[in-house]
C-alpha cells in the first residue's frame, strides 16, 4: 500500500523508520511512504506557506496554492486514484472500521494541517474526508497522520507477523480488549487465573470473552450500544450482572 503524506514537517516521519513492525513493513516493501512539503511548491522567494485570516483572529492560514500544489504533487505520485484525507478536528472520528474499508486499497493521501487551519476553498474543492482521531487540540496532523497509517496498515496482509494477531484486535466487533497474562504465574502475590492455566481452549475462550465484555461495559459502555449481541455474549452479561 502507498501513503502519500503532505505535511510541513516530514521530518516528523522519520519514525516510522527507527523500529516496530511499520519500519519492518516499509522495508519489506509492503508499505511505501512519500513526503511533500508545500514549502518546495510555493512561487516566492521566502517560500511563504500561510497568510492571515480574512476578518481578522489570532493565528495564521495555510494558503491554498501551496497546498493544491503539493497535492498535484502527490497525485501525480500515487499509484492509482487515492482518496485525499484531510486530518482535522472537524472530521469523522478514526474508527477500526474505517481501517478494515480501506485496507485494500492500492493508496491513500493525508493531509496534514497546521496554524489555525486549511484556506477552505482548499478543503472544499480538493479533500474528500476529513478524519479525526480524538476530541483534544494537537499542533498538526503529523500524529494524526501516523495513527491513520498504522491503524490502516495493520489489516494489511503481512503487516503483522502472526496473522492470528488481527483477528483477537479489540474494536473490531465494538469490544475492548481481555487482559494478557505471561510468566511466571506468581508475580509478587498475584497469581494468574486458573482457568488459562487450564488447557481448556473451550473454557479459556469462555473466560476471555466475558473479561472483554465486562471490560467494555466498565469502561467504554457506549461501544456495546452499537453491538448486536450473540446468545453466548448475553449470558455471558447475564452471568457478570449476577455478580454485580
Amino acid at each position: 500500500m502507498w501513503f502519500g503524506v503532505v505535511t510541513l514537517f516530514p521530518e516528523m516521519f522519520d519514525v516510522t523508520r527507527v523500529g516496530g513492525v511499520f519500519k519492518r513493513a516499509l522495508e519489506a516493501e509492503l508499505l511505501t511512504l512519500e513526503l511533500f512539503n508545500p514549502r518546495d511548491y510555493t512561487l516566492d522567494k521566502h517560500h511563504t506557506v500561510d497568510g492571515r485570516p480574512y476578518g481578522g483572529g489570532a493565528g495564521m492560514v495555510m494558503m491554498a496554492q501551496p497546498l493544491n500544489a503539493a497535492l498535484d504533487a502527490a497525485q501525480v505520485a500515487a499509484p492509482c486514484v487515492c482518496d485525499v484525507v484531510l486530518l482535522s478536528p472537524q472530521g469523522q472520528t478514526l474508527r477500526q472500521q474505517y481501517a478494515l474499508s480501506h485496507c485494500h486499497d492500492n493508496g491513500l493521501i493525508l493531509i496534514c494541517g497546521r496554524y489555525e487551519g486549511l484556506d477552505e476553498r482548499f478543503v472544499q474543492s480538493r479533500v474528500d474526508m476529513e478524519l479525526c482521531i480524538g476530541d483534544y487540540v494537537l499542533s498538526g496532523g503529523e500524529l494524526p497522520a501516523m495513527v491513520v497509517m498504522d491503524v490502516v496498515a495493520r489489516h494489511i496482509p503481512g503487516f503483522l507477523g502472526n496473522s492470528l494477531s488481527i483477528i483477537d484486535e479489540s474494536h473490531l466487533d465494538d469490544t475492548l480488549d481481555y487482559p494478557h497474562y505471561t510468566r511466571p504465574e506468581n508475580s509478587d502475590g498475584s497469581v494468574v487465573p486458573s482457568v488459562l492455566l487450564s488447557g481448556d481452549h473451550r473454557k479459556i475462550s469462555s473466560f476471555r470473552r466475558q473479561e472483554a465484555l465486562q471490560r467494555t461495559f466498565q469502561r467504554r459502555p457506549e461501544l456495546l450500544t452499537r453491538k448486536v449481541f450473540t446468545e453466548q455474549d448475553r449470558k455471558l452479561l447475564q452471568e457478570n450482572f449476577a455478580k454485580g
